[in-house]
């Protein structure tokens, strides 16, 4: 039984496994990184992360490093529904607001190796504005590159960089009875302005929600309206990439820029 995203193939061994494997060379320097990062940030985290327990080398039948991981039992959010979006957000909230808080000094800084998650919004402006102008009718450009733009003017994150997971989607984010039990998938992480992983408040979130979420993670206006751009930039790109080929992404990324320009 296994089931492929668009970096990783996950394969179950046995009952308690999982086996997860790059599928491109984009990809192929994650296993490394949460081989490397994972196993400490999990033990200091409130809800369940993937951390890998064991490890593969590349070899002649295979070119790249791989990992193996704990299955986690549950349905994703994409898939299954949570009992209360205000709870949540509480669990959300929580989740990021210890994860900034962990000692990122030596880890992997945000750039080409995590996809620029939690880099300057204005290092993606370029890719942005072409994403936009090649979905046409799809989305309505005036609102959307008006949005943008008042991402691009808000006050850059001071200080040190933090941990951001990069990917923060309903596909990544662990559902059972109901409740948000983990959250899969750290390809993306890397050491950069936090504001980065806002964009679940509007992928996932509704407005009376998203006031209880940012309420937890004490985002200030600046860092909110970075979030907000993240969501722009996560939703344009996917939406632009995806477009004939998954429905299910596609569809997040509508949702989120209907709540974002809502």
């Amino acid at each position: 039984m296994n089931s492929a995203g668009t970096d990783n193939a996950i394969f179950r061994l046995g009952d308690g496994l999982a086996v997860r494997l790059p599928m491109r060379v984009s990809a192929a320097s994650q296993p490394e990184r949460e081989q490397r990062w994972l196993p400490g940030l999990a033990a200091q985290l409130p809800l369940t992360i993937p951390a890998p327990i064991a490890g593969g080398k590349p070899d002649a039948a295979y070119p790249w490093a791989w990992s193996v991981h704990p299955w986690l039992p549950g349905e994703d959010a994409a898939s299954a529904r949570v009992h209360d979006l205000s709870i949540a957000a509480r669990d959300l909230g929580g989740f990021l607001h210890a994860l900034g808080r962990i000692d990122a000094a030596g880890g992997p800084a945000a750039g080409r190796a995590n996809s620029g998650r939690g880099v300057s919004l204005a290092l993606l402006d370029k890719r942005v504005r072409n994403d936009v102008a090649s979905l046409g009718d799809e989305v309505d450009e005036t609102a959307v590159l008006a949005a943008w733009d008042q991402a691009l003017a808000a006050p850059l994150h001071v200080g040190a960089g933090a941990w951001v997971h990069g990917d923060l989607h309903p596909g990544n984010l662990l559902i059972r009875d109901g409740r948000i039990v983990g959250v899969l998938d750290f390809g993306l992480m890397g050491v950069g302005d936090p504001a980065c992983d806002l964009f679940v408040a509007w992928n996932f979130l509704d407005a009376a929600s998203r006031k209880v979420f940012r309420e937890v993670v004490e985002a200030d206006e600046a860092a909110w309206l970075r979030g907000r751009g993240w969501a722009i930039f996560s939703a344009i790109i996917a939406l632009a990439f995806y477009l004939r080929t998954n429905p299910t992404l596609c569809d997040i990324s509508r949702r989120t820029l209907t709540e974002v320009l809502g």
